[in-house]
């Protein structure tokens, strides 16, 4: 990821009319199966409402659903309270049903394998039986709807040998703080975007950035579009791929053999003179426009509030391990969180979230002060550290702070 700064180089939900309990057939070759979801903590990518919100999706009660509450790619993920062995996964549509989908398990919450793959969803139930895999945790993750535009699920059941790990009275009530407050309710994530531009874009309308490109001089060569894709780190790489997939024959498509060609390194080689004119064409495209939004989503900012809720640190932590992605990668987030963890236990292993994230925080200034591009470490310490040191954190607004110089304020 690539940075740029104005002064250094640098870059509704809905009343149930019945809750008559969710009735769990058993047949012969399901009878050794134990029922290992129920009441499991859970979160979601985006909810569309308190009714509605992804805790239903593993009540129990058939009328009850979990429904998204945005476009795109979207993901429910159920913490199974220990390594499971997965054997067979139900699913029960809402009209919204996926039409492209994969049930992935994980052992950390970030790192995720395939237990099942469809691109021909019909929606109704899917008994997805004879799986394979182990995880801690489990994850639907739908990336394109069907017919009606969205996803909507009334139960997800995850089955395995067992034994099922005991439902904790106060592990729900940390898991539904973490829902509410956090960057999965679409005006909080709102708040993270903006946060984000304002140090990559030196701007709070990350929206009016997807045609920004230029060498910034940090060593990743070309940097553009709403979060920095860097020609010399990958993302860049991944996105001009995704969108070829999408528009064959766009404006940037010629140009994918040599990004390829520079990736790990700062040369142009192949792109110039063309390729800055050719991103801000391709930048008036919607379907561009949406590949860096979901491509942002898929690579930074799924995985990071994925590990962060798995840690059980609330909006602004989650918010801190995003921006962290954001400028290091994710493996740069890992080593980052590694480094912390010398120091600090994380919430999820007792610690108290407070010590955890300023441990955090310092590993990250540890980290950006190892490159002299990111030496001015203000989008931590003026920015961050401000809302944790008042308390924030659920990340409420309004909220003010001051990155590169320069100051913002958002509601």
């Amino acid at each position: 990821m690539g940075i740029r700064a104005k002064a250094i180089a640098l870059g509704t939900g809905i009343a149930a009319v019945c809750t008559v309990p969710l009735v769990i057939t058993v047949t012969a070759d399901a009878a050794p199966d134990v029922l290992l979801s129920k009441g499991r903590p859970v979160v979601a990518s985006t909810v569309s409402g308190t009714g509605q919100d992804a805790t239903r999706a593993v009540d129990g009660f058939g009328s009850t659903r979990w429904t998204a509450g945005a476009a795109g790619s979207q993901w429910l993920r159920i913490d199974l309270g220990q390594a499971q062995d997965v054997s067979r996964v139900r699913l029960r549509w809402h009209d919204g049903y996926a039409k492209s989908y994969r049930v992935q398990v994980s052992g950390d919450g970030a790192s995720w394998r395939d237990l099942y793959r469809t691109s021909s969803g019909d929606g109704g139930t899917d008994d997805l039986k004879k799986l394979n895999g182990t995880g801690r945790f489990l994850r639907v993750l739908a990336t394109q709807p069907g017919p009606a535009s969205g996803y909507s699920l009334y139960e997800v059941q995850v089955f395995g040998p067992g034994p099922a790990a005991p439902v904790v009275e106060n592990a729900s009530p940390v898991a539904a703080s973490v829902l509410a407050a956090g960057l999965a309710e679409p005006r909080k994530k709102a708040i993270a975007l903006q946060l984000v531009s304002s140090a990559e874009n030196s701007t709070l309308n990350w929206r009016g950035e997807f045609g920004y490109l230029e060498d910034i001089g940090d060593g990743r060569g070309y940097t553009g579009g709403i979060v920095g894709f860097c020609s010399g780190t990958s993302d860049m790489l991944a996105l001009v791929t995704e969108y070829t997939r999408r528009v064959p024959g766009n404006k940037l498509a010629r140009y994918l053999p040599a990004l390829r060609t520079v990736d790990g390194s700062d040369s142009h080689a192949g792109l110039d003179p063309g390729f800055p004119a050719a991103w801000k064409a391709a930048a008036a495209d919607p379907a561009f426009q949406k590949t860096q939004e979901d491509e942002r989503d898929r690579m930074y900012f799924a995985p990071a509030v994925a590990l962060a809720s798995a840690d059980r640190v609330r909006a602004l932590g989650q918010f801190a391990y995003y921006d962290a992605a954001v400028m290091h990668g994710q493996s740069g987030l890992r080593s980052i969180r590694a480094d912390a963890m010398r120091k600090a236990k994380t919430p999820k292993q007792g610690g108290d979230e407070l010590v955890w994230l300023n441990a955090f925080l310092d590993a990250r200034v540890r980290e950006m002060r190892t490159e002299e591009a990111h030496s001015d470490v203000t989008r931590v310490e003026t920015a961050q550290r401000l809302f944790l040191k008042a308390g924030n954190l659920d990340l409420n607004g309004p909220l003010s702070w001051r990155v590169y110089g320069d100051s913002f304020t958002t509601r």
